[in-house]
């Protein structure tokens, strides 16, 4: 029992699991030597494991007959170099270099204490792997280099124990897994399936590398269809977690269609799965960590000579990096921290920001509490990288408008965010031509984002940004302004909707119609901003009209929908919400931060809306399309509301101006502002 200390334990576990594991111990060696007998008809191969049982020896085989294997073994040449072997993104796949004192089975890959191995030289694991090897030595050899294991015979291996310590370890992982199951949340919504609704309509879903700001999105290579990789082998009936090697037949974001190898055109037990999930590995991953390589269990007939088949299939073949899960994790770490205090825009009034304080990131979104909120349940939800948080003191710096909060001293364990941390807009230079107060220009509307409108530059600020108001529905004292940085994706040209085929939205009660901009700068006496102003960058975004994607509604940015993009202009993005009308559309740039791969709710565990069920709402009683239209005013997110509807709200707080380092005092108190409306 003293060996029980090497695997963590304080003392022997109890003995009814002791008895439970011993019996699953043995029912795991009886299962696995009938599977064996089953799929090898060849009487001299009955015994041999084709290196797809590996870590099933230990409990299986007799240790008492090592030195019949003595006589069957013979020293054989080494592998030429001409021989194929699996490649890896153009690399060879090595097995690591392992300690002094280990070996590993030079015929099945089987790992363990080198003294604990069979014959003199210790290079097999088993008497059946030193037959095997020296009557197929050939292709034996191959199949252990498509394993990664090197020529040498020094390698990286796990160590045998006793059976008593096998037990406690074995008592110790069904704990784990059960601890695992427990705490696990999964997020899902019932009924919806990216994978069933691909399928079904053939859709086609946009590349991860469209999304640089997401997990994997610089990284991702050229991770493509056929890529083979190493998954967990659901068809098999086994009692512990054994694994396959499936082929990648269709990617859509982060999830593909795999099919197992030895399917073929069988595509009966194709299934989805994330690629960027735990239980997914390159190609070698089971021999480097003694797994067991089982072939699913509707196929094991088809063929008699398994590693002739891998040989065959896995030759010249691609798999994913080997550093794969590495990068996946390091690619979903945030440096956006709980506690964290930001300045962001004021959800009730475009025009000035207010300290928010981090409640949680998941993903790289951040849910912000506003520092005034006594119950923490008035919050902002945005990606870091959104234009719309800044850090501590910049509403100063540029002379944007602010909301000093009530809160006079910091909370214990609030911090202000590192500047460094947020965004970066391209700098400009305002010392030459430059926009300029009462210029005309087209802007996405940020209350509607499915419209582009006759908007004027109402102030200009420091470090190129603008205030934006949408004509003829601004309040009188510019409550509803709103910030856009002079190299934002947003604000266009005067002629740009025109140009480009786009409804152009008039102000509101102008009456002649159709909007003609001439008419318009000439009745107002306006100019239209300088066209070389604007941002005329379009990046090789890789988007394409109809690809499926996950996106952030913004005008309840709490929700990510599943959405498609319907039209493509220069850098621009047209994103529907499936199953919702053409009216709740949002304009979005191509780089924007709340665009996602399909499958980033499922990795990163945010919660997915699925597609709006079209024939149940048609179906739906007058009553309930009455709570439909409710709904849907909710979903469309702020709503403008009159100044006698929300005077009493107005004067909740003051608002602040900072003008070259100096505060002054600015009253609001009639001024229209927005609420978000709550689903």
């Amino acid at each position: 029992m003293e060996n029980t200390k090497d695997l963590g334990f304080c003392k022997p576990p109890p003995r009814d699991v002791m008895i439970t594991a011993l019996k699953n111990l043995l029912s795991q060696s009886l299962e696995c030597w009938a599977y064996r007998q089953n799929i090898l008809h060849n009487p001299r191969e009955k015994e041999d494991s084709f290196g797809m049982f590996d870590g099933y020896d230990s409990c299986s085989e007799d240790t008492s007959s090592s030195s019949s294997s003595e006589e069957s073994e013979e020293e054989v040449a080494p592998l030429p170099s001409s021989l194929p072997i699996i490649k890896n993104n153009g690399q060879v796949y090595t097995y690591p270099d392992g300690k002094s004192g280990m070996a590993t089975c030079e015929m099945c890959g089987m790992v363990g204490v080198r003294d604990a191995f069979y014959s003199k030289t210790k290079r097999f694991c088993s008497v059946s792997c030193s037959r095997s090897y020296s009557s197929n030595s050939k292709k034996a050899s191959i199949l252990a280099r498509l394993q990664g294991k090197p020529p040498t015979k020094k390698a990286k291996v796990l160590q045998k124990q006793p059976l008593v310590a096998k037990l406690a370890a074995y008592a110790q992982y069904q704990a784990t897994l059960q601890n695992q199951a427990k705490t696990k949340a999964a997020v899902s919504v019932e009924g919806f399936s990216w994978g069933n609704y691909i399928n079904s309509n053939s859709f086609i879903a946009a590349p991860v590398t469209c999304f640089k700001h997401a997990p994997m999105g610089t990284c991702w290579g050229d991770i493509s269809e056929n890529v083979r990789i190493e998954v967990p082998n659901t068809d098999c009936s086994l009692p512990t977690k054994v694994f396959w090697i499936a082929g990648i037949i269709k990617l859509a974001g982060y999830n593909a269609l795999l099919r197992y190898e030895g399917f073929e055109n069988d595509s009966s037990l194709d299934f989805w799965c994330n690629i960027c999930g735990s239980d997914i590995h390159p190609v070698g991953w089971c021999a480097a960590s003694g797994k067991p390589l089982v072939p699913p269990r509707t196929v094991q007939h088809k063929y008699t000579n398994w590693k002739a088949f891998l040989v065959k299939r896995l030759t010249g073949a691609k798999t994913l990096p080997p550093d794969f899960s590495q990068k996946v994790s390091e690619s979903m770490q945030y440096p956006f921290k709980p506690c964290m205090r930001v300045e962001v825009v004021d959800k009730r009034h475009l025009c000035r920001t207010r300290v928010a304080v981090v409640e949680s990131v998941i993903g790289g979104r951040l849910r912000l509490v506003y520092e005034e909120s006594e119950d923490r349940t008035d919050d902002f939800w945005c990606h870091m990288h959104s234009p719309l948080i800044h850090h501590i003191g910049w509403s100063r710096s540029i002379g944007h408008r602010f909301k000093r909060s009530d809160i006079t001293k910091k909370q214990d364990g609030h911090f202000d965010t590192p500047p460094h941390l947020f965004a970066k807009v391209k700098e400009v230079d305002q010392s030459g031509e430059w926009f300029k107060e009462g210029m005309k220009l087209e802007a996405i509307d940020p209350l509607n984002l499915s419209t582009i409108c006759v908007a004027t530059i109402r102030k200009v600020l420091a470090d190129g940004f603008l205030m934006i108001g949408i004509d003829g529905s601004e309040a009188a004292d510019g409550s509803d302004w709103f910030c856009y940085h002079a190299t934002s994706p947003s604000i266009f040209p005067v002629g740009f909707c025109e140009i480009n085929m786009i409804e152009l939205t008039p102000p509101r009660g102008y009456t002649k119609l159709p909007f003609k901009w001439f008419d318009y700068l000439r009745e107002t006496g306006s100019i239209a901003a300088p066209v070389k102003l604007f941002n005329k960058d379009v990046p090789n975004h890789g988007f394409r009209v109809g690809m499926k994607l996950e996106a952030v509604d913004l005008m309840e940015p709490r929700l990510i929908c599943v959405a498609t993009v319907t039209r493509i202009i220069h850098r621009l993005l047209r994103i529907h919400f499936d199953g919702w009308e053409e009216e709740y559309d949002q304009w979005v740039d191509c780089e924007s931060p709340d665009l996602y791969p399909v499958g980033w709710c499922q990795l990163t565990g945010y919660q997915l809306q699925p597609p709006a069920s079209q024939s149940s709402r048609e179906s739906q009683s007058a009553s309930s399309k009455q709570k439909k239209k409710a709904k849907s005013q909710q979903y469309k997110g702020h709503k403008k509301m009159t100044t006698s509807q929300l005077k009493e709200e107005l004067l909740d707080g003051e608002d602040y101006s900072f003008l070259q380092g100096a505060s002054d005092q600015e009253s609001n108190g009639s001024a229209t502002f927005y609420i978000k409306q709550e689903p």
